[in-house]
């Protein structure tokens, strides 16, 4: 973890020539504890002084910053230069109902709140790719990060090989207990026995998402050497957000930026 700037807390996944990447962690002495979202908040200018902070810390500006309003959807945009500044500051020009971006654009801050859910962060050198998204149990069992990735394959005739993926801190699958309407979706999926249990003592089944959402990148073509998991549960780290510990809880904002001259 690297912290910058007024205490800004942030971990970094990524940091050379090209990319930078990482996720804001919650940070006691930082305003709403440096929730990121906008969407769930107290006063929406604690969350702009905080977002100007991880700006200026990533020596970039605000209005670089794209967000969508996330719905726990399977939808993916490509941003491009119009829409820089989308979200930054206000829920209401966020792009619409979509989990998934990605851009070929430099100086483009792509963004995805989290609290829980697995962040997916991924980039590709030779092409210049950049992107995020929200996989949520609801996100993932509808494949969304494998449709991304399929899209971007087919569409733009990248290497899957050349793609890297991080995924971010989400909740564990000690954490992530469900009943069986929720065990049975990811059961439907076919690949997903693995990365789940049942514990009798509670009548519950325990899934990891974190590994059913790499299964899918695996399945999109990504080799596996290429994904990176940060195993950091929100639930019990005191630096995550944790929606299943606190309904009232702030979200961290994963991101990814090519840099440009």
């Amino acid at each position: 973890m690297k912290t910058w700037g007024d205490g800004m807390s942030i971990k970094i996944y990524l940091d050379n020539d090209q990319f930078i990447a990482g996720t804001t962690l919650k940070d006691f002495g930082s305003p709403e504890q440096n929730n990121m979202a906008l969407h769930v908040c107290e006063d929406p200018l604690s969350i702009i002084e905080n977002r100007q902070k991880l700006a200026a810390a990533l020596n970039c500006g605000i209005q670089d910053f794209v967000c969508a309003n996330q719905t726990h959807s399977a939808n993916v945009h490509q941003v491009t230069v119009d829409d820089k500044g989308r979200g930054a500051q206000s829920t209401e020009d966020a792009i619409v109902d979509t989990d998934a971006l990605y851009t070929f654009e430099p100086n483009t801050l792509l963004c995805t709140f989290t609290a829980d859910c697995v962040p997916v962060i991924f980039y590709n050198e030779a092409s210049g790719l950049t992107g995020v998204i929200h996989s949520g149990w609801q996100g993932t069992v509808k494949e969304i990060a494998q449709k991304v990735f399929h899209r971007i394959l087919e569409e733009h005739k990248c290497d899957p090989k050349d793609i890297q993926v991080l995924l971010g801190p989400a909740l564990s699958q000690e954490k992530f207990e469900v009943d069986a309407d929720v065990y049975d979706k990811f059961a439907a999926l076919g690949y997903a026995d693995d990365y789940m249990y049942f514990k009798e003592e509670t009548n519950k089944y325990h899934i990891d998402n974190q590994l059913t959402v790499k299964k899918q990148c695996e399945l999109a073509g990504i080799p596996t050497a290429n994904i990176t998991i940060d195993r950091t549960c929100t639930f019990k780290s005191e630096e995550g957000f944790s929606y299943r510990q606190d309904k009232k809880t702030g979200r961290h904002l994963s991101f990814i930026l090519r840099k440009g001259n």
